[in-house]
């Protein structure tokens, strides 16, 4: 029962707080006494979405020990093959066994896409200033079928199946940074569509729509991540640590578009011990979800984040359903007195689920990565 007891709370105090902002100062006094049993309504709901037993995820078992391995060397004398893409053919339909990928030194103008049949591959590159893959696509770009490709289609580099390991590589989309308001030109570096996926030592190089973090669990870690509008975006529920998140951008930019659609849904991104720089003035985040979640923690942020923070998406309402907050972090973009008044900064204790590897079932299927 406990679970559908808070989940009617929260609803029963969401319903009431929505029509907050008409009527008397009585209404007022009686709509934030709501609001205040909403907030701890939903500390509690965090509390059991922190817990083990809340998950639809099946308990993950990874597999690190590599069953084959496979060179890629732009000189075919040094390797098996000279492409990422012949690589990827090599490994058998269904493969149930880890295999590596090793990936020397090179730009290699490859667009791939990794299969959802095809679990437990890991690329390993010479190091992310060294092993590069690119290529150029757009949203409006016209695919095979005479039709735009669209955001999702548009990813230099897709993964669509569980327990893809990426380590010391840049993946790239090299279309040019579109003009301010140009429709279209989303322009997608890596889509990860899976769960349980592991990015160690990568960067993701584009303007809009950098990293599609569309759907799974996923962990980033001593990544670099460079983008304009939107440049981590989806409906992931992952953890970014130690990472470094740099905006280029003339105008106003937008680090996160966390799609989170229902109280129900566990999903969302959280930013331990990262820092973010760049140009422009920059977003946390925008509401593309209604119940969009987005935490930093122990991040640096330089002065180029607006001091509100977050938008809204141009949606009132959304600002009674996200989950915009900050802990403990530092730098000239951190200040909190200047946000938004529905973004929170986190006590302890609220920050707790967020700032560990248990906030995606770590413990499960990175021990040993």
């Amino acid at each position: 029962m406990r679970l559908e007891l808070i989940v009617l709370i929260v609803l029963v105090s969401l319903g009431s707080s929505f029509g907050r902002h008409s009527h008397s100062h009585s209404h007022h006094h009686h709509s934030s006494n709501k609001l205040k049993v909403n907030q701890e309504a939903y500390s509690k709901w965090l509390q059991y979405m922190a817990s083990r037993n809340h998950s639809i995820y099946e308990e993950a078992k990874n597999q690190l020990n590599p069953c084959k391995r496979i060179k890629v060397h732009k000189n075919p004398k040094h390797g098996d093959y000279t492409t990422v893409q012949q690589a990827i053919n090599a490994i058998p339909l269904i493969n149930n066994c880890r295999v590596i990928i090793s990936i020397s030194a090179g730009t290699y103008k490859e667009k791939i896409e990794i299969p959802a049949y095809m679990a437990y591959v890991s690329l390993e590159g010479e190091g992310a200033n060294r092993t590069v893959i690119q290529w150029n696509d757009t949203a409006d770009k016209i695919g095979p079928n005479g039709k735009p490709l669209g955001t999702y289609a548009s990813a230099t580099f897709a993964v669509n199946a569980p327990y893809f390991i990426a380590k010391n590589i840049t993946f790239k989309n090299k279309a040019k940074p579109p003009p301010s308001g140009a429709l279209g030109k989303q322009a997608v570096a890596l889509r990860i569509s899976a769960d349980t996926a592991a990015f160690i030592g990568c960067k993701f190089i584009g303007a809009q729509d950098t990293l599609y973090d569309h759907r799974g669990r996923h962990y980033f870690k001593n990544c670099y991540i460079q983008g304009s509008v939107d440049f981590i975006f989806g409906d992931g529920l992952s953890l970014y640590e130690n990472c470094h998140l740099h905006a280029k951008t003339k105008n106003y930019g937008a680090l996160t578009a966390q799609k989170r659609e229902s109280m129900l849904e566990e999903t969302g991104f959280s930013f331990v011990n990262c820092k973010v720089t760049g140009s422009g003035a920059l977003y946390l985040g925008r509401a593309w979800g209604t119940f969009s979640r987005v935490v930093f923690a122990y991040t640096f942020m330089d002065k180029i984040i607006t001091p509100r923070g977050w938008y809204n998406w141009g949606d009132k309402n959304r600002e009674m359903t996200v989950f915009y907050a900050q802990f403990k972090c530092s730098g000239p973009g951190a200040n909190y007195g200047g946000r938004v008044s529905w973004a929170r900064e986190l006590t302890q204790q609220e920050a707790l689920p967020f700032i560990s590897l248990s906030f995606i079932d770590g413990h499960e299927w990175l021990t040993g990565l």
